[in-house]
């Protein structure tokens, strides 16, 4: 096969892949953050503690993280059908992409915020702050540095993840190296994809580190900071209510 005849294909191939993955991420992204964030909360000591529904949570999210993709997309595959009409194509290839990636994100956040310093939240609380106020003011933002870190994670995992939906006729690069590198022996097609991929996502990690560590070096925390405790203050320390404002 010559270049002329890849280049097309190629091109289709990266735009189903690039239209999976910032479709699916955003989801993911989405769906997993404050789902993310209740699992903090409704932990033990937690601003909104019930054990009940935290359970019920994590019980969710270890099943969709114990899953394989592949399983997942065969059994989603009456749900896929019925959001999207079909079970095939790039779009289909979402429904799977997404549904796989809010409980993995989901766990990066929750130990993304588990890390923010317990002390800014006791200070807020103890300024008369509500829990919106806390999440917003200051888990969020404490935690932004990790957070862009875990959603740099869970884009390289749904570019993992689209290859292998392309093995199903999900489209995208996955489905043209089964269906041309497999199938019909064309190697040199193959390392291009493999090509293709391994520099996408050194550029999508260069990225993500990039802006993490901007944001560390612009007040974010320089260091490891204790377990987040989320328990009333008694009387907040001058220090931590100066990092809050």
């Amino acid at each position: 096969m010559t270049w002329s005849e890849m280049q097309p294909l190629l091109t289709q191939a990266c735009s189903e892949t690039l239209t999976m993955m910032i479709w699916s991420t955003l989801i993911a992204v989405a769906v997993g953050l404050p789902l993310g964030i209740l699992l903090v909360l409704t932990d033990r000591g937690g601003l909104l503690q019930n054990i009940v529904a935290n359970k019920v949570l994590g019980q969710i999210v270890n099943i969709g993280r114990s899953m394989p993709f592949i399983i997942l997309m065969v059994a989603l595959m009456s749900f896929t059908r019925w959001v999207t009409g079909t079970t095939i194509g790039t779009t289909a290839a979402i429904v799977p992409l997404a549904i796989g990636g809010i409980p993995f994100f989901a766990r990066l956040v929750e130990t993304a915020v588990r890390e923010v310093d317990g002390g800014l939240v006791e200070a807020v609380q103890a300024m008369g702050g509500n829990t919106w106020t806390i999440v917003r003011k200051v888990l969020i933002p404490e935690a932004l540095p990790s957070l862009i870190a875990s959603t740099t994670t869970t884009i390289i995992a749904l570019i993992g993840y689209s290859a292998m939906a392309g093995t199903v006729g999900g489209g995208g690069l996955g489905d043209l190296a089964v269906r041309y590198g497999y199938q019909r022996f064309e190697t040199e097609l193959m390392w291009i994809i493999v090509g293709i991929l391994a520099v996408v996502i050194s550029l999508i990690q260069f990225a993500g580190d990039f802006a993490a560590r901007s944001l560390h070096g612009r007040g974010g925390r320089s260091g490891p900071a204790p377990k987040l405790r989320l328990l009333k203050a008694t009387e907040p320390a001058a220090a931590d209510i100066s990092k809050v404002a």
